[in-house]
């Protein structure tokens, strides 16, 4: 039996239907159903039944899951072990210029420090929103930013690319429109994370080229918060799809796009060109940029 198949299985015990263990393989629904009609023609016997739209396991299923955990846990450990050869101890200051970074960020160090125990990932939350300033100072290590300087002192590495979308309560003027621009916030209520308000990406990339200022800006440091005084109609926020995503199974809640082609950025990896490539900083790059995905499609973790 195919490696990929055990993985197949694997993936639909966890994910409970097929629609989402497509997603977490990056298959389309159809390829995934095609893959595991293969695997049970293969062994001429069913390994899932229906129970509604869930997938329970027959007794062939669970005998193949238990295969899949010993031979998938044999790879990964495996693999765990070799990638840390080579690699010795040391920390790694890290902080991101966004606080909703640290949504996504903590689960990856955690598998991170779980193939290189050695290695000491710290957080530096104080240095949230300025961490290019406190990369140069050598107060960090690495540092997540979509806002990249040109400064000969930093080597940028991309992760992953996202869009920041506009966060309406169902009823507002702007549902409806393929998007927003500018000007359409001069009358708003405009929800934000954190200031300075040069560091919000809206202000930055949309409101300041065009000379535009919200007619009120409120400033409330939780997703959640923010999500609440949007639905009860005290303003707008925009911020990234994937930190929507949870938020949009609300059919009170409506996103629009801002600009015709989309507020799209872009998040590196900035390290110190003078620091090389050390063993542990090197792993820790290859790792972010073999497991991280845009947020809201997928971490693997």
């Amino acid at each position: 039996m195919e490696v990929r198949y055990l993985k197949l299985v694997r993936a639909i015990v966890e994910a409970g239907t097929l629609a989402k263990a497509s997603e977490s393989l990056y298959l389309s629904s159809s390829a995934l159903s095609h893959q595991l009609k293969e695997i049970e023609a293969q062994l001429d016997t069913p390994l899932f039944e229906r129970l509604g739209r869930t997938l329970v396991l027959t007794p062939a299923g669970r005998r193949i899951k238990g295969l899949a955990d010993d031979v998938l846990g044999r790879m990964d450990q495996a693999e765990a072990d070799v990638r840390g050869q080579g690699v010795g101890a040391g920390v790694i200051r890290i902080s991101t210029e966004c606080y909703t970074s640290y949504h996504w960020l903590p689960p990856l160090l955690k598998a991170f420090q779980g193939l290189y125990p050695g290695v000491d990932v710290q957080i530096v939350i104080e240095a949230t929103h300025h961490p290019l300033p406190r990369l140069l100072e050598g107060d960090l290590d690495a540092a997540i930013t979509s806002d990249p300087v040109n400064d000969p002192g930093l080597v940028y590495h991309e992760l992953f690319r996202d869009e920041m979308v506009a966060l309406v309560p169902s009823d507002h003027a702007w549902v409806g429109r393929r998007y927003v621009e500018a000007q359409d916030f001069a009358d708003q209520t405009l929800i934000i994370h954190s200031l300075p308000l040069e560091t919000v990406s809206i202000h930055q990339y949309v409101l300041a080229p065009a000379g535009v200022r919200p007619r009120k800006l409120t400033v409330l440091p939780l997703t959640e918060a923010e999500v609440a005084l949007v639905k009860a109609g005290m303003g707008v926020t925009v911020m990234a799809r994937w930190a929507l995503k949870p938020y949009l199974r609300d059919r009170g809640l409506k996103t629009i796009r801002v600009g015709a082609q989309g507020l799209r950025r872009t998040h590196y990896l900035a390290v110190r060109r003078e620091l090389g490539t050390p063993g542990h900083l090197k792993a820790f790059l290859e790792f972010l940029r073999t497991e991280v995905r845009t947020p809201g499609e997928k971490h693997r973790v």
